[in-house]
């Protein structure tokens, strides 16, 4: 498998050879929809409460007598059939949300991903990628040089000015290659992975 090598003005200056086993890949619909809800799930907290019918602050005495008045019987006012009463079910910060994904199959549907971006030229290397200052408009200046509007940068270590630079940028992300998730490379548009980074990720999907 060859990818592009984007100079400064993101023109193909040549190839690098990457392995078909990463970049190679067919594409597995389902397992990428596995990979990317699980992600999602898993990102998710139980911050949601809601109180049942032992919570809710009502009396206990009973609305009306068993008989007699032509009204269906009630035992408290709490019940979750009535107004302001319990949830049956109700949720709780304990819920949890996590789905399994095996380690081999969150490897293979992150080497589909990476296969299908680089069919559509979306995935490209660049030798480097850094600013001279932690200001965020030289790092929008150089994305614009090279035509790139929404991007993740793969990086093999985070460098602070290239870090701080891209933090007010609403569709740019700088990440290593360990913390490169499906989501993020579904989402955007371009991904630019550096040299080194690039043998992170081979030596991690291996």
């Amino acid at each position: 498998m060859e990818l592009k090598l984007l100079n400064d003005k993101g023109q193909a200056a040549s190839n690098v050879a990457a392995p078909d086993t990463i970049f190679g890949r067919d594409y597995n619909e389902a397992l990428i929809h596995q990979v990317v809800v699980a992600y999602q799930a898993n990102a998710r907290s139980g911050n949601r409460k809601q109180k049942d019918r032992e919570e809710v602050h009502h009396t206990t005495k009973k609305p009306w007598r068993q008989k007699g008045t032509g009204r269906a019987r009630a035992g408290m006012s709490s019940s979750p059939l009535w107004r302001g009463g319990g949830r049956i079910f109700p949720n709780s910060p304990e819920e949890n949300f996590s789905h399994k994904v095996n380690k081999k199959m969150y490897r293979a549907g992150v080497c589909s991903i990476l296969s299908q971006l680089a069919r559509e030229g979306r995935l490209s290397i660049i030798e480097n990628l850094s600013v001279d200052a932690p200001k965020t408009k030289l790092l929008s200046q150089k994305l614009k040089d090279m035509g790139l509007d929404s991007v993740l940068v793969i990086t093999d270590s985070l460098d602070e000015n290239l870090l701080l630079a891209s933090r007010n940028l609403p569709n740019v992300l700088i990440c290593e290659p360990r913390h490169a998730d499906p989501v993020s490379l579904v989402f955007y548009k371009k991904i630019l992975i550096t040299k080194l980074a690039l043998a992170k990720i081979e030596e991690m999907l291996a």
